[in-house]
């Protein structure tokens, strides 16, 4: 069993920024690539960022220049910084891992977070 653990959500002003924290723990073999979605009100879920085992980053365009990802492999954890956030990157956030679980061979499962509330007020 793997679980996704979010932290870091909350309200704040344009301009401001926020981090969110994603730890993954369980019967872990290997954490391949880590991430963040959002869903905005009343839109379908989209990639915000992620990032490989190695050290690779994809950004949506949306966010480039403000946002960061990082990654503790030791702790596989992902952190997102977010600076100068806008009204439009209100959402729900999600955490995604793509992970290897111990006795899965080397079998890849998807797994979610629960979510968290970024809100961000003009």
């Amino acid at each position: 069993q793997v679980q996704l653990v979010e932290s870091g959500g909350g309200l704040v002003q344009a301009g401001g920024s926020l981090r969110l924290s994603c730890a993954a723990s369980g019967t872990i073999f290997r954490v391949n690539i880590m991430g963040w979605y959002r869903q905005p009100p009343g839109k379908e879920r989209e990639l915000v960022a992620a990032i490989t085992s190695g050290g690779s980053t994809n950004y949506a365009d949306s966010v480039k220049g403000r946002f960061a990802l990082s990654r503790d492999n030791a702790k596989n954890t992902v952190y997102l910084q977010m600076n100068s956030l806008k009204p439009e990157d209100t959402a729900v956030y999600y955490c995604n891992a793509v992970v290897v679980p111990i006795g899965f061979g080397y079998m890849e499962y998807n797994y979610w977070g629960q979510g968290t509330q970024v809100t961000v007020s003009s």
